[in-house]
C-alpha cells in the first residue's frame, strides 16, 4: 500500500479562522507567545530532571519522557499555524500534511498511554510504598516507555496510512488549522464508515481504557490516602497526585470529544478549538503545573537558576 495515493492533490488549503479574520491576528500572538514559553518551560523541566540527582527516580523519568513528548507535539503543528496565521498563504504540501499528521498523532497516541503509565506509578508509590523500588525497578520503566512510545508509532503509521487511501474526488479544503485525521475522514468522498468505524474501536483502547486505568488507580490512591491520620502525609500524597490529575483532565477531556464520535458529526469549529487546546494549551501549562505544585521541582529550578547565575 502507497503512503501517498497519486490521485491526491498536490497540497491543501488549511481554511483556519478564514471566515473570523479577527481572529487571525490575536491568534498568532497567543501562539508566538506560548510556543517559546511551552519549549522553555518542558526544556527546563527536562533539565532540572536530569541535573537534579534528587529527581532521579521513575516519577520523574516518566515526566522526562512527557515533557520531551509535549515539545515534539507542539512542534507538529504550531509552525505552520503561525506560517498560515501570518501570511495570506494558507496551503501545505500534501506531503508536509501527511508527515504532520503521523507525527501529530504519534505524539497523541503516545501521550493517552503515558499518562497511564505515569497513574500507575503514583498507584505503586503510596498504595505499594514497601514494594516500589522493586516493582517500579529501572528495567521496568525503561520497558513501559518504551512499549508506550511503540504503541504510539503503530496506532499513528497504521491509522494515518489507512486515511490517507480515502479518495478526496478533488477537494483539496480543509477547514482546520492542521491535518488531523477526524477532518480528513470527514472530507473525503465515497464509503468512509469503515474508516469511522475502525477509528473509534482503535480510540476505545487508547482514550477509553487508559482513562479507565487512571481513574481506578485514583480511586484505589484516595481509598488510601483517606486512612492517613498525618493531615502532612494527606497533603503531600494529594500534592503529588494532583498535578497528574490536571494534566490528565486537560488532555483527555478534548481528545476524547474528539475522537470518540463520529466525524461525520463533528461541528465545522470543534477541531480548530480542540487542537488548540491539546496541542497549544496543554503543552504550555504542563510544565507550569508540576512545577508550581510540586517542591521538589521547584526546589530543583531553584537551585539550577542559582548554579546558572552564580557561573555568569
Amino acid at each position: 500500500m502507497e503512503l501517498i495515493n497519486k490521485s491526491h492533490p498536490e497540497e491543501f488549503i488549511l481554511l483556519g479562522f478564514a471566515d473570523r479574520p479577527w481572529l487571525e491576528l490575536p491568534l498568532f500572538i497567543i501562539l508566538l507567545i506560548t510556543y517559546p514559553m511551552a519549549m522553555m518551560g518542558n526544556i527546563a523541566i527536562i533539565l532540572v530532571s536530569k541535573l537534579d540527582t534528587r529527581l532521579h527516580s521513575p516519577m520523574y523519568f516518566f515526566l522526562t519522557n512527557l515533557s520531551f513528548l509535549n515539545m515534539c507535539y507542539t512542534t507538529s503543528i504550531v509552525p505552520q499555524m503561525l506560517f498560515n496565521l501570518g501570511t495570506s498563504k494558507k496551503t501545505i504540501s500534501y506531503v508536509g500534511c501527511a508527515v504532520q499528521l503521523y507525527f501529530f498523532h504519534i505524539m497523541g497516541g503516545t501521550e493517552c498511554l503515558l499518562l497511564a503509565v505515569m497513574s500507575f506509578d503514583r498507584y505503586v508509590a503510596i498504595c505499594k510504598p514497601l514494594h516500589y523500588t522493586l516493582i517500579m525497578n529501572q528495567r521496568v520503566c525503561i520497558l513501559l516507555v518504551a512499549t508506550v512510545w511503540l504503541s504510539g508509532k503503530t496506532y499513528a503509521v497504521s491509522e494515518a496510512t489507512v486515511t490517507l487511501q480515502l479518495p478526496l474526488c478533488g477537494h483539496n479544503t480543509l477547514d482546520h488549522l492542521v491535518c488531523e485525521i477526524p477532518v480528513l475522514i470527514k472530507t473525503a468522498c465515497g464509503e468512509k464508515g469503515a474508516n469511522e468505524l475502525t477509528l473509534s474501536v482503535v480510540c476505545i483502547f487508547f482514550l477509553a481504557v487508559p482513562l479507565c486505568l487512571i481513574l481506578i488507580s485514583y480511586a484505589c490512591i484516595g481509598h488510601v490516602v483517606f486512612k492517613i491520620r498525618s493531615l502532612e502525609g494527606r497533603k503531600k500524597a494529594f500534592g503529588t497526585c494532583s498535578s497528574h490529575l490536571i494534566v490528565v483532565f486537560l488532555f483527555y477531556g478534548p481528545a476524547i470529544s474528539m475522537y470518540l464520535q463520529p466525524a461525520s458529526s463533528i461541528s465545522r469549529d470543534q477541531p480548530k478549538f480542540m487542537a488548540l487546546f491539546y496541542g497549544v494549551v496543554t503543552p504550555t501549562l504542563n510544565p507550569f503545573i508540576y512545577t508550581l505544585r510540586n517542591k521538589d521541582v521547584k526546589g530543583a529550578l531553584g537551585n539550577l537558576m542559582r548554579s546558572v547565575f552564580t557561573c555568569k
